[in-house]
């Protein structure tokens, strides 16, 4: 699980717990003007295939997490529970895409889009 805050014109993405390990990172630190959008989509999460791990932990059905490469895109996944991840799409940054379980979907998206506006 990812918990996220702003601080000042940053974005602070942190890794908790176990998902540390799995995920080979505990934080990234993302300027607010590089986020293009945040959903939710049910879709993207299907299938086994992430990706490439570079480096990460995969076990189809239970848990993806790390750097995974996939079609030209360089993704972080953090998600453990669909039903409460996030995909945020980025530009001019290091990765392409985070997909991510947070504890409130709704509260993240309702501060994601106030500090990207």
């Amino acid at each position: 699980m990812v918990e996220v805050t702003k601080n000042g014109d940053n974005v602070l993405f942190q890794v908790k717990g176990l998902h540390k390990l799995w995920a080979f990172k505990s934080q990234l630190q993302i300027p607010a003007n590089h986020i293009k959008s945040i959903r939710q989509d049910p879709e993207v999460l299907k299938g086994w295939w992430k990706g490439f791990r570079a480096p990460g932990t995969h076990i189809p059905g239970l848990i993806a997490a790390g750097t995974f490469l996939q079609q030209d895109k360089r993704i972080f996944w953090d998600v453990h529970h669909a039903e409460n991840a996030l995909i945020i799409e980025l530009e001019h940054d290091e990765y392409d895409e985070l997909i991510i379980e947070v504890e409130n979907p709704a509260a993240v998206i309702e501060l994601l889009h106030l500090t990207s506006v």
